[in-house]
């Protein structure tokens, strides 16, 4: 998908490492992505342009929405993601013109104000990255919960390894070498604003403490009211740095908020989790919840602030202790690398673009079912999984001249599916399940006629409908399927054959031994045969459950397709991909709805209506 992140800073902040870091992500995964904020320091691979959304006169924000929506144009954005408050005004009146969704992320406590809550600017949904925040926007004001989303700021956790105690690499000045016995405490974080009051508090607290070295991270410049803290030598001022991995290594305690917790813990150092809002202390396996809801001190639910400094000598003291208990700090780590897994992370964010995309547009790539195309009465058997070829070609100019492309699930593999939405594309899955010979016979010249590609879903033991043709209730005619040289010029032509099993079972309803070898055994056949991989499967009858989609994942497939189930995004859950079927009573007019794009919006409500009754 294109991207917009857009957010409204002059420093570096918590909430720009956050946007950069998901951006390298979203890129390294297919997205493109456009970064717009007053700077940016944190460097990204994409494309940056200034708009001063801090600038914030009537005047100013009608130039902030015009530039927005030439950038969107330009760049065929189809999701806006932003990160304050003043690029989100901006934004949301740019996407309600450009008829776009707005996701934020909001990374701190909101004001509470008529304006804005009126005016709220969340967009269509709301990450929160801490339980506080998400609390506080829905009680104050009014924003709801079903629209908000709980997730942490993604951190690449590889930055960040776990290092034994007392770590001391040569490299690092100033710093101490502990030799005396003093405990090295990093300060991390900004030295203005709120932070930089809560910095001065820490320094007056801890200099002049003579078992104490204090080296304080951050800050361009150091305010005036700090010089004094530079007379005492337990305090270093090292400024901004590049290597603060290194340096939260070398030391025996960090003090900081937000994404300072996160990194001190992933690295195996004990955290006095003290931000804006709230201190929370030393952090423990006992009070990691608390610190998780504040994002480690930086947020209240309330318009009030909780500190308590004459305390931190002894936490100083604490955390040291807790530096040496190398369990416990594992525990720590564990629970830091599950709730900020970066992968985890940006996958439920990509998801939440689709999500919005979709049904902001009512509309997603359709991916069409076909059984057998025949060209007489005689083949039409009793159970209506066929279309005569008249139909057929009907579908297929009908397609055509709508300017319809078909793709196949190798066409989207390696994230190619990403762009189903980008400008000119006009996608179309056509999938045949079972292989029956008339796919080649009657479907094959018609595709080739127009150009077209499908799908075709193929039994490894069987070549004839042995399930249908011996169903004792209602049997069906017994139709040959496909014979490997007419499989093989398919796929020469650009057909892609995918699997559906051994016999056609319903995987669900049988021994779990049995169906975990229709799906292994079927797939290990098909490519001994045919001398390729199969990627795609196809559920019989769309009979599944969680195991036995765990167990197509673990066979090594992409992409599962099923019938009626499955979300209306098309990557919502790619071993679960809903299918719209086509049947021989489906007129042209109906046939259009169910390749519009928009069909399983209907189909779904309909679904939910009857489930109701």
């Amino acid at each position: 998908m294109n991207i917009l992140m857009a957010l409204s800073q002059r420093e570096i902040t918590g909430a720009e490492v956050y946007a950069a870091t998901l951006t390298q992500e979203l890129m390294a995964r297919g997205h493109k992505v456009v970064i717009v904020s007053d700077t940016l320091t944190v460097k990204t691979e994409a494309p940056f342009y200034s708009i001063v959304f801090n600038n914030r006169s009537f005047v100013d924000r009608i130039h902030h929405v015009k530039e927005l929506l030439k950038i969107i144009k330009e760049h065929d954005i189809q999701v806006v993601h932003a990160h304050s408050r003043a690029s989100a005004w901006s934004c949301a009146i740019a996407c309600r013109l450009a008829r776009i969704p707005l996701i934020t992320t909001t990374h701190g406590r909101q004001p509470v104000h008529l304006s804005r809550k009126l005016i709220k600017a969340f967009g269509e949904y709301s990450i929160c990255v801490c339980e506080n925040i998400q609390t506080q926007i829905t009680r104050d004001l009014g924003f709801a919960l079903e629209r908000t989303l709980l997730l942490r700021n993604p951190v690449n956790t590889s930055t960040f390894a776990c290092t034994p105690p007392r770590t001391r690499p040569e490299s690092i000045s100033p710093i101490s070498a502990n030799e005396g016995g003093e405990i090295v405490v990093s300060l991390i974080g900004r030295l203005s604003g709120p932070k930089g009051d809560v910095a001065y508090a820490v320094l007056h607290n801890l200099s002049g403490k003579e078992d104490v070295v204090v080296n304080v991270i951050g800050g361009k410049d150091i305010p005036e009211r700090f010089l004094p803290f530079k007379e005492h030598e337990n305090v270093n001022f090292l400024g901004y740095r590049s290597d603060v991995p290194e340096l939260i290594a070398a030391s025996d305690v960090i003090i900081g908020a937000g994404r300072v917790g996160i990194e001190a813990i992933l690295s195996g150092r004990p955290i006095i989790a003290i931000g804006e809002a709230i201190y929370e202390g030393v952090v423990t396996k006992d009070t990691i919840g608390a610190a998780l809801s504040s994002n480690f001190g930086d947020i209240n639910d309330v318009k009030e602030t909780r500190f308590c400094f004459e305390r931190l000598y002894k936490d100083v003291k604490k955390a040291y202790a807790l530096s040496r208990n190398v369990s416990e700090l594992n525990e720590l780590r564990e629970i830091v690398l599950r709730e900020f897994n970066p992968d985890t992370i940006v996958t439920t964010i990509e998801k939440l673009y689709s999500q919005v995309y979709v049904n902001k547009k009512h509309y997603e790539m359709p991916v069409i079912m076909y059984h057998r195309v025949i060209q007489s009465d005689s083949e039409k058997g009793v159970h209506g999984t066929y279309i005569t070829v008249k139909r057929f070609r009907e579908h297929l100019q009908y397609l055509k001249d709508k300017g319809y492309e078909t793709v196949t699930f190798e066409d989207l593999r390696h994230n190619h599916y990403k762009e189903r939405f980008n400008r000119g594309k006009k996608w179309i899955i056509l999938t045949f399940d079972d292989g029956y010979e008339d796919n080649y016979r009657t479907a094959f010249p018609l595709l080739k006629e127009f150009g077209f590609k499908a799908v075709i879903f193929l039994l490894s033991h069987s070549t004839y409908n042995k399930w249908d043709c011996e169903n004792s209730d209602k049997p069906e005619l017994k139709l040959p399927l496909m014979t490997k040289e007419m499989v093989d010029e398919m796929a020469a032509y650009g057909i892609e054959f995918g699997a559906h099993t051994k016999t056609h079972p319903r995987l669900a309803h049988i021994p779990q031994d049995e169906a975990r070898a229709e799906i292994f055994e079927c797939k290990e056949t098909l490519e001994q045969t045919y001398q390729r991989p199969f990627k795609t499967f196809a559920y019989p009858y769309g009979d599944l459950n969680e195991e036995v989609k765990a167990w197509v994942k673990e066979a090594g497939f992409d992409f599962a397709v099923a019938t009626d189930s499955g979300d209306v995004v098309f990557d919502h859950d790619l071993f679960q991909i809903r299918r719209i079927a086509i049947f021989p009573g489906n007129s042209m007019h109906t046939f259009k709805r169910k390749s519009s794009g928009y069909y399983n919006f209907i189909k779904i409500k309909r679904e939910q209506r009857a489930q109701h009754k």
